[in-house]
């Protein structure tokens, strides 16, 4: 069985909507483009990295589309040659139109077809499509999740972790690293069990977990 892994750019307060252009989202978000201001070499070398060894896509229908209408024109690109090269999975409730090779819809059975998905590969990456990583949270039908933290607010705008999030526990995988403009990149795993309590007026008390 391989890994699922979530590679998400958000803000502070987890907004992961349009990160890269105005035009990515067209639903009157009007902060579209808001990472571009804050990248720079260090979360540019983090992504490298992150895309090592990925062997198929696994994207939402908006976020292929605008893949799909990019990247087999982008050229002599390192992520071109990859994304154009491997299989890409799409999910979608109708029944689009995917002229980009090699790509293949998922059928009915979200859950379902994600971990065929995962037993056919051995690095699967999801990128942006936030519809769909929430569904994928809330399976827990992840491996890995990136994050790239912006030091900026927006207070609107589509969230990492919606209203509909479960009770999950993750571990670092990394010691967070921070690059010059701010960005926080975390590594986090999925891990068993819900999350601990506790109570800090209980003095010597341990943390106590359903999980």
């Amino acid at each position: 069985m391989g890994l699922i892994h979530i590679e998400l750019f958000t803000t502070l307060d987890l907004v992961g909507q349009a990160p890269g252009g105005p035009d990515e989202d067209p639903e009157g978000f009007p902060f579209g483009g808001w990472q571009v201001p804050l990248m720079d070499e260090v979360g540019g070398a983090q992504v490298d990295a992150a895309y090592e060894g990925a062997d198929a896509l696994l994207l939402g229908r908006r976020t292929y589309d605008i893949f799909a209408a990019y990247w087999p024109k982008a050229g002599d690109n390192p992520f071109a040659d990859l994304f154009n090269r491997i299989p890409k999975y799409v999910a979608s409730r109708g029944k689009p139109d995917l002229p980009w090779a090699g790509s293949v819809q998922l059928g009915p059975d979200l859950p379902a077809a994600v971990r065929e998905v995962r037993d056919r590969h051995e690095h699967v990456k999801v990128v942006g499509s936030l519809d769909l990583v929430q569904t994928l949270l809330r399976e827990k039908l992840f491996d890995r999740l990136d994050l790239w933290v912006h030091p900026i607010v927006l207070g609107v705008g589509k969230k990492v972790f919606d209203t509909g999030a479960v009770p999950t526990n993750v571990t670092l995988l990394a010691p967070p690293v921070a690059g010059p403009r701010g960005a926080v990149f975390l590594r986090y795993g999925l891990a068993d069990g819900i999350p601990a309590t506790g109570d800090m007026s209980a003095p010597g008390d341990d943390a106590r977990s359903e999980g």
